[in-house]
């Protein structure tokens, strides 16, 4: 008797999931808390909802909040800025010499002496060039930083103090350099490193400097009346987010932050960029009840969206030739390398991932033959079992969905 009602319990248990829809049996599987999770899939053609589960509810995002970040600066800006790190002669040029310091104004740019892509010319090398253009081999005063550029704290409060020391949770500064990291490790003060290196090369070049290193944040100088001699340009702000999508990069994505901020006429800060931010979406009408912004990377804990919030921004950005782009392609780039590998969806999933202890999410489109999104996916699951279990989850659910697309 307790065989055959045991037999019962699994005939009906298996009829159930059969029969069950793809979020259910997502919901079901091992590693996914239901009640922690959030989908949303949509066809951007005809608006219809291929899966809807929990879409008000707030969520932690983790790196999913990448997607906010440069939608806005990419609605706001364009595809075509870029930052620029200017050099001047904050003194009289006499002959051969400066009577004065050596000025580089920061701009942000958190490619400077990167080793990743997008490249940028090298500014040591762009330094020695202007002044030997200008014939100077002396400066008389010192090599000096102004970082005024940026205001507030590098790294947001809310941080947790362990990844402060890690690459990957280093501040962003208005001079960046080397990614502010010395190999796993965060650069705490990366213009003083800056400066060093500077130092170095002139003096190599044979440019004499006889003052010191000197950090300036009090953005006193007077540009009008210093000499102009370099402007260093970085990549556009597309590959700039382009490198930030494929490798998720944090610093990356504050600094984009904070250039949104200073695009809409507010202080280059983290807080300021995270409130402009979330009126920008408001006023676009994209639902923003229970939404929480705190930063741009999305390293910060006390973020909150919803998959409203986040399919209200993708179904906004669908037709932008560039928006899509950014996001690896399921199976063959960056973070999403191996998710959906070698399956029907191979390649036509373009999304962005997030990911930190207990948190799993994917924000991005289904793509067509010539790779232009037809559906907006969001998938964010909080509270997980084992991640691999969870990434697993989430790949037979999109498999399902678009079984037969």
């Amino acid at each position: 008797m307790k065989r055959y009602i045991a037999l019962i319990v699994f005939i009906t248990a298996v009829t159930s999931l059969f029969g069950a829809s793809p979020v259910d049996k997502f919901l079901r599987s091992k590693s996914v808390s239901a009640n922690n999770t959030a989908v949303l899939v949509q066809d951007l053609q005809t608006g219809k909802v291929l899966a809807s589960h929990n879409t008000d509810k707030p969520l932690l995002p983790a790196s999913i909040m990448k997607t906010v970040t440069i939608a806005g600066l990419l609605m706001e800006k364009g595809p075509d800025d870029r930052f620029h790190t200017l050099v001047y002669a904050d003194g009289p040029i006499n002959g051969h010499t400066i009577e004065g310091d050596l000025l580089i104004v920061g701009g942000g740019d958190p490619t400077l002496g990167a080793d990743c892509a997008p490249e940028s010319a090298d500014i040591a090398e762009e330094i020695i060039a202007a002044l030997r253009h200008k014939g100077i081999t002396t400066i008389n005063g010192n090599l000096r930083v102004d970082t005024s550029l940026y205001t507030g704290p590098a790294c947001p409060p809310s941080w947790v103090a362990a990844d402060l020391n890690e690459s990957y949770g280093t501040g962003s500064h208005a001079l960046n350099y080397k990614r502010n990291a010395s190999g796993s490790r965060a650069v705490k003060y990366p213009e003083t490193n800056f400066l060093r290196d500077l130092s170095s090369r002139l003096k190599g070049a044979g440019i004499s400097v006889k003052g010191g290193n000197v950090v300036d944040n009090d953005g006193l100088t007077d540009i009008e009346n210093a000499s102009f001699l370099l402007d260093h340009m970085s990549d556009t702000y597309a590959e700039v987010m382009r490198s930030c999508m494929m490798r998720s990069d944090n610093l990356f994505a504050e600094t984009l932050l904070r250039a949104f901020a200073m695009g809409r006429g507010k202080k280059g800060a983290t807080s300021a960029g995270a409130e402009e931010m979330l009126e920008y979406w408001d006023k676009l009408g994209v639902p923003v009840k229970g939404v929480t912004l705190i930063d741009g990377s999305g390293l910060s804990r006390s973020n909150r969206v919803t998959a409203d919030f986040i399919n209200g921004i993708l179904q906004t950005m669908g037709n932008n030739d560039d928006y899509a782009s950014f996001m690896p392609l399921a199976g063959q780039e960056g973070t999403l390398s191996s998710f959906l590998k070698d399956t029907a969806l191979d390649a036509y999933v373009a999304m962005k991932t997030g990911s930190m202890k207990g948190i799993q999410c994917y924000a991005g489109y289904k793509l067509d033959e010539e790779f232009a999104p037809t559906h907006s996916i969001v998938i964010i699951m909080n509270e997980i079992g084992q991640r691999g279990a969870a990434r697993k989850a989430a790949e037979d659910l999109l498999l399902d969905l678009f079984d037969g697309e």
